[in-house]
């Protein structure tokens, strides 16, 4: 089923079949080469099903039959194809295998979605060989459905986790002497099933089993949007293999990472909150109900620093000569696209020693003692959770790295180093326990879209299918993710209920809302539900659930509860000096360019950044600015050293009244704050004038490359 799919409008599918079947961990391992711009190796997937699947066959089969309707795409990929397969055997106790050879591949052009068209002339094997059997059989054979995009697949295979030692522990028999299907999947059902406090055991196997060899091909085939895989004979989700490993390559035009160079100039990589997630950087189950947990290895050039969402702080183990390898894992489950990856030549910075003093000072911000820790059973599945941990639970800094490109080193060091702590110490006490035992945090490149991940809404995502599949209602749609509404509009309603509520009644709810619901998934009514159910009666003043997502997630517009607020917001005490900083540009800007001798000099005050944006706003509302006045305002107040909310509104002031001497000022913003300077394109190119037009085509060409796909899709369509 080759969805052709626009686009501009369509909505983007979720076509993993989790009501079957789910993962409950992912094994990569992965090289990534920069000069081919492609990530490449394998994936071994554990897979969790049971009976209820049985009960489902009917509507199983139907799902399948429209899932699939032309027997002889599957195929089983060539064998020239194909990387060996390492058969070596693994001990648990010596650790993950990193004897891979750094490997060099060329671009992969091809644009065909890991198909190869003609493997009879490839290989000299006849393509009947691998051809599912046309007859009325097949329907009943069970179709694992991956969602998968901008893949290259080479071969998919059963794995024998049989044949690790030590592995007849997770069976009934003392020596494994005839070795099932039904064996290999008990197998894996006793190792995803560990009890938590044996993770690091759990962890160990997984890396042994992703290193044993295969024992069976799979037929398989890839569309638009899916990976597909299927076992001859296998009818049941219970009865397909539950270890399978899949040899793939990443695309270099793939939608789930990005090849762009940092600040410095120096080759990077990094996956993105893209309209499709992770499925261009592996094989996976998209929808957040499939929730797994992952470990990796990766392998870079030793020039290069690999950082992703693990719970542990990986160091770099040296291979051959020049190459790198780099080892991470979580064991709290998580849906897939929370993983991510990035590669570059990033520098720690070291924070500088704490005086004692300064240590006193942190420690001072620890909670109060009537901030209560709800002991008692979590609500989540069994994992290490720090929540029952009490020295966890009292950790106010968890530790921490910071990466940047070299040239921001400095900067890095003067203002954000010293905020972390504080940070991390405040949201402990506003929150509670930390849910993660530590925090890196990377300095971004320029086009970092920074506009979050493809997230299903449960009342916007379609008809869910029998077999778990759903879309996200204008997922692919590029400028969609520019007209984030619902994110202000939710900041604002959270604002608006801790006014209501008081920040100790607040605060107090959000730390029992954290506890009650860490490590699960949940939806805005969750939240709201919870919330009403514990603050007093006196306090509701006529909110319940069904209000608030009327008044605030499901109406156009501003609320008339924030409407209020603007209106009194204007009247507090920063409001009004911004207000009479306004009033006085507007008569520097009425001046005459010759003043009286005896008319005296305007005095400004200083203002706070969120002034300076507030100020900027109430002057764009002006018809006309002279340039005399503008240059006066860069002057005064830096501008162009400001932050990018600041120079964002600067920049909309120079397109507005075509202040040339600043158009400088507007290129930089282009260049460097690529995720903002979408709409200042479009204002360059509706004001029709040829200069201002010709900075836009400028700009766009020198970072169209580097530039965030969707944003460049949007952009390129203004400048048409």
């Amino acid at each position: 089923m080759d969805l052709k799919l626009d686009p501009s409008r369509d909505d983007l599918p979720l076509m993993a079949n989790t009501s079957h079947i789910l993962v409950k961990h992912y094994v990569l391992d992965l090289n990534v080469d920069f000069e081919s711009q492609i990530i490449e190796g394998s994936i071994v997937l554990f897979f969790e099903s049971g009976n209820r699947f049985e009960k489902q066959s009917g509507s199983t089969k139907e799902t399948r039959q429209s899932e699939s309707s032309e027997a002889c795409r599957f195929r089983m990929p060539e064998p020239c194809h194909s990387p060996g397969t390492d058969t070596r055997t693994f001990s648990p106790k010596t650790g993950y295998n990193d004897f891979a050879i750094c490997g060099k591949g060329e671009k992969d052009t091809s644009g065909k979605d890991g198909n190869h068209d003609n493997p009879e002339q490839a290989c000299g094997i006849s393509s009947s060989t691998y051809c599912c059997d046309t007859g009325n059989h097949r329907n009943e054979e069970f179709l694992l459905v991956l969602d998968c995009c901008d893949l290259s697949v080479l071969k998919v295979e059963e794995v024998d986790v049989a044949a690790v030692p030590g592995i007849e522990k997770f069976t009934k028999s003392p020596k494994l002497t005839v070795v099932s299907e039904e064996l290999r999947n008990q197998i894996v059902h006793e190792l995803v099933t560990l009890p938590a406090d044996r993770w690091r055991e759990q962890l160990d196997y997984y890396a042994g089993c992703s290193q044993a060899p295969g024992c069976g091909e799979l037929l398989f085939d890839t569309d638009t949007w899916s990976l597909q895989i299927r076992k001859t004979g296998t009818q049941t989700a219970t009865d397909f293999p539950h270890a399978i490993r899949i040899w793939y390559s990443t695309k270099p035009q793939g939608r789930s990472v990005t090849w762009t160079s940092d600040q410095s100039g120096r080759p990077c990589v990094y996956t993105i909150g893209s309209p499709i997630n992770n499925r261009a950087l592996f094989p996976c189950q998209e929808p957040p109900v499939a929730m797994s947990t992952w470990q990796a290895t990766v392998r870079a050039a030793a020039s290069f620093v690999v950082l992703m969402s693990g719970e542990n702080s990986a160091k770099p183990t040296q291979l051959q000569e020049g190459c790198t390898s780099w080892h991470y894992y979580v064991t709290m489950p998580m849906p897939a696209s929370t993983f991510t990856i990035a590669v570059g030549s990033w520098t720690e910075m070291k924070p500088e020693i704490c005086s004692s003093k300064d240590l006193a000072a942190e420690r001072s911000l620890s909670p109060s003692e009537t901030d209560s820790r709800y002991v008692g059973i979590c609500g989540h599945v069994e994992y290490p959770c720090r929540f029952q941990n009490l020295s966890a639970t009292t950790q106010e800094i968890i530790p921490h790295r910071v990466f940047a490109p070299l040239c921001l080193q400095d900067a890095c060091q003067e203002t954000l180093l010293h905020l972390i702590p504080p940070c991390l110490s405040a949201a402990h006490s506003v929150l509670g326990t930390h849910p993660f035992s530590r925090l890196d945090i990377l300095i971004v490149p320029a086009n970092f879209p920074s506009l979050g991940m493809a997230r299903p809404n449960k009342e916007k995502t379609g008809h869910v299918s029998d077999s778990g599949s759903s879309v996200i209602k204008h997922g692919l749609n590029p400028e969609k993710v520019f007209m984030q509404v619902h994110y202000l509009k939710g900041y604002f309603l959270l604002r608006f209920l801790a006014q209501r509520l008081g920040d100790e009644t607040y605060f107090a709810f959000l730390r029992k809302f954290v506890h009650t619901f860490h490590g699960q998934l949940i939806l805005s009514q969750d939240f709201l539900q919870l919330l009403l159910e514990n603050i007093p009666e006196e306090k509701r003043l006529g909110l319940s659930v069904e209000n608030i997502f009327r008044d605030w997630l499901e109406s156009s517009g501003i609320p008339q509860p924030l409407q209020r607020e603007r209106q009194a917001g204007a009247e507090c005490g920063l409001a009004r000096q911004v207000s009479a900083e306004v009033e006085k540009w507007i008569r520097v800007n009425r001046r005459p360019r010759k003043r009286k001798r005896r008319e005296a000099e305007e005095v400004f005050e200083k203002l706070l950044p969120d002034q300076l944006v507030l100020l900027l706003e109430h002057l764009l509302e002006q018809k006309t600015l002279t340039a005399r006045t503008l240059h006066s305002l860069e002057k005064m107040y830096h501008l162009p050293q400001q932050d990018a909310e600041v120079r964002h509104r600067w920049c909309e002031l120079i397109v507005k009244h075509k202040y040339t001497k600043a158009y400088k000022d507007v290129e930089r913003f282009l260049q460097e704050d690529q995720a903002m300077g979408v709409y200042l394109y479009g204002e360059l190119m509706l004001g029709e004038d040829a200069t201002q037009q010709q900075v836009a085509r400028r700009c766009f060409e020198l970072t169209k490359e580097q530039m965030d796909r969707s944003s460049a899709e949007v952009v390129a369509e203004m400048l048409l």
